[in-house]
């Protein structure tokens, strides 16, 4: 395509938009309605899945000792563990730890339950606590841990804990809710696109006389075709301005407004840098491709005369 041939198309797209005033409004505004919605779904969607995966890396492993396991057996044991597939890191908490821990943990009322507990009077075990690579791999990580007993005698490990049963009722239900934003957001996407395509449909309906006309003097059909795309282009891109600002900056204030209480929770919401670009381009993106979609389905009818 020559530069002056598409300057021309750029040119009779922009004319039709504000030629066809109220269609391109109804277009506009369904893209506009359509892109809000979608986009707070998709806010949505993109917090509950980074929720679930604060959930899932907070599982952890937790190894306790039996009682009188040497500093040598200790230190096979940490080296066993950290050779194990899907380990992260590797924590040893001594029982002197594990009792400053539980007296802090416990409070005013800790120090009363737990006088006279220091030293050899403490009844603590020395413990690991395991952060595994992959959340999903931690019950096979907690049974090669307590495999490790294996051949040892005594054996140095009292218990393997991980929240079993717990922590596969929690992968499970994260699962659930991921799956169920995905299926919202994708049939919300589909939705619009459907909407909006009628709506660019019915704009092109009204000019279907001027295409047949440009039909029988002999136009080609992509030089027919290319205006009515960059009209829909154009139509997307000012139907996603207003609800990416409108999404955005109301993301950004809602931020700013709960964010310190969310944190007094353990709750974090994604952060606005690593949301506000990948969403906006996102709705941005749907609104373009939505606008030459539409196009395409509605002028091909037409170019048959």
């Amino acid at each position: 395509m020559r530069i002056s041939t598409g300057i021309r198309h750029l040119r009779e797209g922009s004319k039709s938009v504000i030629r066809n005033g109220w269609m391109s409004f109804a277009s506009i505004s369904s893209i506009m309605i359509s892109l809000f919605i979608l986009g707070v779904f998709l806010l949505l969607s993109l917090n509950v899945n980074y929720l679930a995966q604060q959930i899932e890396n907070q599982v952890e492993i937790r190894v306790y000792l039996e009682l009188g396991t040497t500093e040598e057996m200790i230190a096979q044991l940490n080296g066993e563990i950290a050779a194990i597939p899907n380990v992260k890191k590797v924590q040893f908490v001594s029982k002197e730890e594990g009792l400053v821990y539980l007296r802090e943990k416990l409070g005013e009322s800790g120090h009363d339950l737990l006088e006279g507990f220091d030293g050899d009077n403490n009844p603590l075990n020395d413990s690991f606590t395991i952060e595994v690579t992959e959340p999903r791999e931690v019950a096979a990580v907690a049974q090669k841990i307590g495999q490790l007993n294996d051949g040892k005698d005594p054996k140095p490990i009292y218990r393997v804990s991980y929240g079993q049963g717990t922590v596969e009722s929690m992968f499970k239900a994260t699962a659930i809710v991921r799956n169920v934003a995905l299926v919202l957001v994708a049939g919300l996407a589909l939705t619009a696109m459907f909407l909006i395509a009628n709506t660019i449909k019915l704009t092109i309906i009204a000019r279907r006389r001027e295409i047949s006309i440009m039909k029988l003097v002999g136009a080609t059909n992509s030089f027919i075709r290319w205006p009515f795309f960059i009209e829909g282009a154009l139509l997307g891109i000012f139907g996603s301005i207003v609800p990416v600002a409108v999404l955005l900056y109301g993301y950004w204030q809602l931020m700013r407004s709960i964010q310190i209480d969310l944190n007094l929770m353990l709750i974090q919401l994604l952060p606005f840098e690593a949301i506000g670009l990948k969403v906006g381009g996102l709705l941005i993106g749907i609104g373009v491709i939505i606008g030459i979609w539409g196009s395409v389905l509605s002028v091909r009818k037409f170019l048959r005369v």
